[in-house]
């Protein structure tokens, strides 16, 4: 069924380009008649290959959304694109508020810990962000976010197996600029943003925002009467542009954020094993007992010099160093005694810098460059089982170390015809040290040295500077043909690569073969992509269709589970493992399209298709592929969305008035599906249990924003998700297959409830 659907999709794809190539200029032409008096749509300048091109013009599948759009309907942060970018989820992580999941086309990472690596780059203003935690980005000081889906390996190098996530800030203005803004909101929401920019010479300005944002939480922890679901983040960026002559600049930028929002720890979906205390009524409710205060702090610096050599080359250097800090408990049973509490915290930095040099003369342009980043991970947390009397302690660094050079250029055979070439080879050394420990009591000495009264038992890892070094070569070519100015039908191959590493929780003492200090593999993506790009109807419409294939080998996929160490029948402890999936398929289809239907309304729409399976998996010579799933992957996502622009009159201002639907199909959470357990099958909850798996789900959004005749003033009003749909983002399972702790891990993450903001913005 599922090829069948893909296969009609596929030739409804390549009958729309034959006929886009048959009869655009009959439509040209009948646009031309009847629209001179309609909007046409503006070009739109991204820089997904390095350089500042056309969208259009981009052989690859690119969701740019500006600044205007983002204001229009009222995003909040970055993972309010996920609505209208196909075949994306980009979500916030267990725990807390500003840790990023992200998967495009079926592929990305989940799993926050420091020994795993994201398989979406995210990046902000071409510096790469390296770990999850502090990557939800608020929008404030934003120019555009550039969504790139499918591999980029050759331009942007490690981690963008999946794709890549462009933020790019708004650039320094000419004049004193001053905007203030403020949301006001239901839950007590109240956030205040303040950013400007001033030339203190001809040839020197600066620039910065601060933003404030505070909010009461969805739900409450019943246990300690805490927020739960809150937000209290304070973020802020400075910069400074030196433009001594006019082929020469530099830029600092600095930014910090420092979210204290109250650690999240899920709804729980089973009763306490002994019956006593219930689920809680509300979803964003929860009876965590280990405590509440969460600390995640970022901070970053960076240096982008740029010199004009002349009108063919301009020679550019990115130097930037992050760090970043992390203090959170994390209460996977959800309950007020610690069963199977998790205090933890993380800390990273990382050093990059990268040379490019880009080329433009003729019809050869392009880009060329050599990176390297020097990047470190590192954390510890406890494992409190109090029903058994026993703690797991865990820690461990990991350190990379990664060099590439890389050159793409594309090459314009005639005015209808170009071909685009390009390659980068990466090195990257990983070390770790893996560190797990046993201990009697609640908590570990390791951990809190305070800690006087548990006893230490048995070392169960000690791995000290294990190293390997994976190396790749990862190409692209890609062929465009332009029949009109407004067409563009291109053919793309890519190859992605996310490098090895070792699992952050191997337990040596239960791998006799000694697989886990090996640790595991690189994994690979090589995507086939036939896509068009279109403007009809006089550049009124502009639609955006693409179809891919991607063949990926050796998933690196992650399994735990309890295990009973002594043969009591009861897990006292946890196995991590590792692995390299043999094969897995991803095809699909995507669709953007954006209508100005009159100078009114303009339509938008996207809709992603994919068809994700794992064909292989070999355990024991046999394939157990059948037993596993693509995660984070729904079948179905899209989203249609209304706009409609109404001048008020003279000295009135002008009227926007937006509405949005987006949906999403169901999807799993993990590598294995969470079906839910029937009665029977748990001892522990002879009842059975619900699905953890989300199901389908629309939600719907609108927004009005008045703006004044000058431009300088705006109120907006903007209602999200206002059917009130509850929608799981995430999930802990530690009931089944196995249980660890008495009463386990079985709870819900949901997106926000139905929300109500008022914003008010002065622009001085």
């Amino acid at each position: 069924m599922k090829q069948q659907k893909f296969d009609t999709l596929k030739f409804g794809l390549v009958s729309a380009i034959a006929l886009t190539g048959g009869q655009y200029h009959a439509w040209a032409q009948d646009a031309d008649e009847a629209n001179d008096n309609t909007r046409t749509l503006n070009q739109v300048t991204v820089t997904a290959q390095r350089r500042e091109q056309n969208l259009q013009d981009v052989p690859l599948s690119v969701t740019a959304i500006g600044s205007e759009r983002l204001e229009i309907t009222g995003a909040v942060d970055i993972t309010s694109i996920q609505r209208s970018t196909p075949n994306a989820t980009i979500e916030v992580a267990r725990g807390s508020n500003s840790t990023l999941i992200a998967f495009i086309r079926g592929v990305g990472q989940q799993d926050p810990l420091w020994g795993f690596e994201p398989g979406v780059g995210l990046y902000v203003d071409d510096v790469y962000i390296a770990r999850p935690q502090g990557a939800i980005l608020d929008i404030f000081d934003v120019d555009r976010v550039e969504v790139l889906r499918g591999p980029q390996g050759t331009l942007y190098g490690r981690n963008t197996i999946g794709g890549a996530i462009k933020y790019v800030t708004k650039p320094l203005s000419n004049e004193p600029d001053l905007k203030v803004k403020a949301n006001l909101g239901n839950y007590s929401q109240a956030d205040v943003i303040v950013s400007g920019s001033t030339p203190l010479s001809d040839t020197f300005a600066v620039g910065g925002a601060i933003a404030k944002y505070t909010r009461d939480g969805y739900g409450k922890n019943l246990n300690t009467g805490a927020e739960h679901y809150d937000k209290d983040l304070l973020a802020y960026r400075l910069s400074a542009d030196w433009n001594p002559t006019d082929d020469f600049s530099v830029r600092f930028a600095y930014d910090k954020s420092q979210d204290d929002s109250n650690a999240k720890h899920g709804h729980r979906l089973l009763p306490s094993a002994d019956g006593t205390i219930p689920v809680t009524g509300d979803v964003y409710d929860t009876r965590a007992g280990i405590g509440d205060k969460n600390s995640v702090e970022t901070e970053g610096y960076s240096l982008t010099a740029q010199w004009d050599v002349n009108d063919i080359v301009t020679l550019k250097s990115i130097t930037a160093y992050r760090e970043g800090s992390t203090v959170t408990p994390i209460d996977f049973d959800a309950l007020p005694q610690p069963d199977f509490d998790v205090p933890a915290y993380y800390n990273d930095d990382q050093f990059s810098q990268e040379f490019q040099l880009l080329y433009n003369n003729g019809p050869l342009s392009g880009v060329a460059g050599v990176y390297y980043l020097d990047g470190n991970a590192d954390g510890a947390f406890d494992v409190i089982l109090s029903a058994l009397g026993l703690s797991i302690y865990q820690a461990g660094a990991q350190e990379k170390e990664n060099f590439s050079v890389y050159g793409d250029f594309t090459y314009e055979l005639n005015d209808k015809w170009s071909v685009s070439l390009g390659g980068r080879y990466t090195e990257d050394k990983t070390t770790a040290d893996v560190l797990r420990e046993a201990w009697a009591g609640l908590g570990t000495g390791s951990f809190d040295p305070s800690n006087t009264t548990s006893i230490f038992l048995v070392t169960q890892t000690d791995y000290q500077g294990v190293e390997r070094k994976d190396d790749q070569f990862t190409p692209r070519v890609s062929v465009s043909y332009k029949p009109t100015d407004d067409l563009n039908l291109y053919a793309t191959y890519a190859q992605g690569f996310k490098a090895g590493g070792f699992d952050p929780r191997a337990r040596e003492d239960l791998d006799p073969t000694g697989l886990s200090r090996q640790g595991f593999g690189p994994e690979q993506v090589d995507s086939y992509e036939l896509g068009v790009k279109g403007s009809f109807f006089g550049d009124t419409l502009q639609l955006n269709t693409a179809v891919f294939f991607a063949d990926y080998t050796d998933q690196q996929i992650t399994v735990q589970s309890g295990a009973d160490t002594d043969n009591d029948g009861v897990n006292d402890t946890f196995v991590s493992s590792v692995f390299n999936a043999g094969a897995s398929e991803y095809k699909g289809l995507e669709i953007e399209g954006t209508w100005f239907a009159t100078d009114n309304l303009t339509l938008f729409a996207t809709l992603g298709y994919i068809d994700a399976e794992i064909n292989e998996i070999l355990s024991g010579g046999m394939n157990i592929a059948s037993s596993f799933v693509t995660q984070n992957t729904p079948e179905l996502q899209g989203q249609i969305s209304a706009n409609y622009m109404h001048d008020l009159g003279a000295n009135r201002g002008e009227l926007s008035l937006t509405g949005t639907v987006s949906g999403r199909d169901e999807y799993y959470l993990f590598n294995v599906p969470n079906e839910g357990f029937p009665a029977g099958q748990s001892a522990i909850f002879p009842g059975g249990g619900p699905k953890l798996d989300p199901s389908g789900y629309y939600l719907f959004d609108l927004s009005a924003v008045w703006t004044s005749p000058s431009g300088k003033y705006r109120v907006g009003v903007h209602g999200r998700n206002l059917t009130d749909q509850e929608y799981r983002v995430a999930a802990y399972n530690f009931v089944t297959p196995s249980q660890l702790g008495l009463d386990s891990a079985y709870s819900a993450f949901y997106g926000p409830p139905r929300t109500f903001t008022v914003s008010l913005s002065a622009d001085f």
